[in-house]
């Protein structure tokens, strides 16, 4: 079972109204201002004693207080604040906790924790070098290799100063401590080296307006067949359907070449928009790449041709 198996959040900044329902892996994707960072720090501020406890800027605008709550096995964390005057908290019996935030990563890069994962922490420690990126790496590698157990490890944005293949390193590791190590691992991202889009339900995308603030998407698990579909299909171009606004659906390269130039035509630029154009590999994937869109609530349109001659049915 998850350490943390739902997770509630009212009133905290941008997180209104959200519910999460995390499992050993859950990585959070989204655009900028969405709400990623917010979920990270309800999470944090929830479970260590040392995170600062809710401000008044912190509540979000026409609510009066902030109440996060977690179910971990048979107990109820919580932490309700009525700034400046109430706090109430219950985090006894709660998974200790390792946060890494982005602001953090080119100097001390763990935030601050109430000594309860000793252990851990000094793993981390004697991982330090001067690169940023690079003591991330070897941090999460030295917690695998301490076989450290039964910790939430929070991270922002793990792809920071990161090549593509020390990412695709990294998030091997995270999920080597999640799975084997028995850890809860969530992050925040936009790098689509971080996306196993063969576990879909991993996945949390977090959309924001400012009529709702942010709302969570946690699309099903998929089946066994889905599942390789999508591992046979989807490399880490294509994942970036999981990172856009929108997504147009095409048949081949040749039409993902000349989108962009009628795109431009037009006088709009598509990643300026967060628009993706994705190669679907030929007409009988553009299925299966719709059906994702679907899951997950991401706008799309389909474009392809009609396969027939002039004044006959196209093809199926």
């Amino acid at each position: 079972m998850p350490l943390i198996e739902h997770v509630s959040i009212q009133g905290f900044r941008a997180a209104r109204d959200v519910e999460l329902r995390p499992g050993p892996l859950c990585a959070l994707v989204g655009e900028s201002s969405s709400g990623k960072s917010t979920v990270l720090s309800a999470i944090w501020a929830l479970l260590e004693a040392s995170a600062p406890v809710p401000t008044g800027e912190d509540v979000s605008h026409g609510h009066t207080r902030v109440h996060v709550e977690a179910v971990s096995g048979d107990r109820t964390l919580f932490l309700d604040a009525r700034p400046p005057a109430t706090l109430n908290l219950n985090r006894e019996g709660g998974p200790p906790t390792l946060y890494f935030p982005a602001k953090l990563r080119a100097t001390s890069l763990l935030a601050p924790t109430d000594g309860r994962a000793e252990r851990a922490v000094g793993a981390v420690r004697s991982a330090h070098t001067v690169d940023g990126g690079l003591t991330l790496v070897r941090s999460i590698a030295a917690l695998a290799e301490a076989r450290v157990r039964g910790l939430v490890i929070l991270i922002e944005e793990p792809e920071l100063y990161l090549s593509p293949p020390a990412q695709r390193h990294l998030h091997h590791l995270l999920r080597a401590l999640s799975t084997r190590g028995r850890n809860q691992v969530f992050y925040s991202t936009h790098s689509p080296v971080f996306l196993a889009v063969d576990q879909l339900d991993e996945l949390v995308l977090a959309r924001h307006d400012d009529g709702t603030g942010t709302t969570l998407v946690q699309p099903e698990a998929l089946t066994q067949r889905k599942a390789f579909r999508m591992l046979a299909e989807f490399d880490s171009e294509r994942a970036e359907i999981f990172l856009a606004r929108a997504v147009v659906l095409v048949e081949g390269r040749t039409e993902k070449i000349a989108l962009p130039f009628v795109f431009r035509a037009l006088g709009f630029d598509p990643d300026q928009e967060a628009i993706t154009i994705v190669d679907c590999g030929g007409k009988g994937n553009i299925s299966l790449f719709a059906e994702i869109c679907n899951a997950c609530g991401i706008p799309y349109v389909v474009l392809h041709d009609r396969d027939a001659p002039r004044g006959r049915q196209p093809a199926e």
